[in-house]
């Protein structure tokens, strides 16, 4: 339950007319593999396909990510990330970075370390998880 108040905290929209929380995961995983196949992106969101190319749809309209065919199987669609959308997606970590920057300077100490301690555990149950229980790909 904790983990899932700090991603809503986290994850809140700035209220100036950027991607919802939804739109900004998808943007952060397509810039981070700068390009990647929509089924593999449904995958990781854990979206299905219908909802993640709508999604996709709409941060193309906004100029963040475009589309295209892959060039050896033209059945598959590839998610691109842009400039514009890279920006966008560094400034919403920029901004992710700063709130658990402010937060975590008021803990203690012993509570820093065991957050810490704890994020190797925490980044595999996430990889595994996106991935439904496989060996992640990423």
């Amino acid at each position: 339950m904790a983990l899932g108040r700090i991603a809503r905290s986290v994850g809140r929209p700035a209220g100036d007319g950027g991607p919802t929380r939804s739109q900004a995961s998808l943007l952060a995983t397509v810039a981070r593999h700068e390009t990647v196949g929509v089924r593999e992106l449904a995958e990781y969101e854990n979206l299905n396909p219908t909802m993640c190319s709508r999604m996709l749809g709409k941060l193309e309209d906004d100029g963040l990510v475009t589309r295209s065919p892959d060039a050896d199987d033209k059945r598959v669609i590839l998610a691109h990330i842009t400039a514009a959308g890279a920006r966008v997606a560094a400034d919403l970590r920029a901004r992710r970075t700063a709130l658990f920057a402010e937060h975590l300077a008021e803990l203690d100490v012993p509570d820093v370390d065991a957050l810490h301690d704890a994020l190797p555990a925490l980044e595999a149950l996430a990889d595994r998880m996106a991935c439904g229980g496989k060996t992640p790909r990423l």
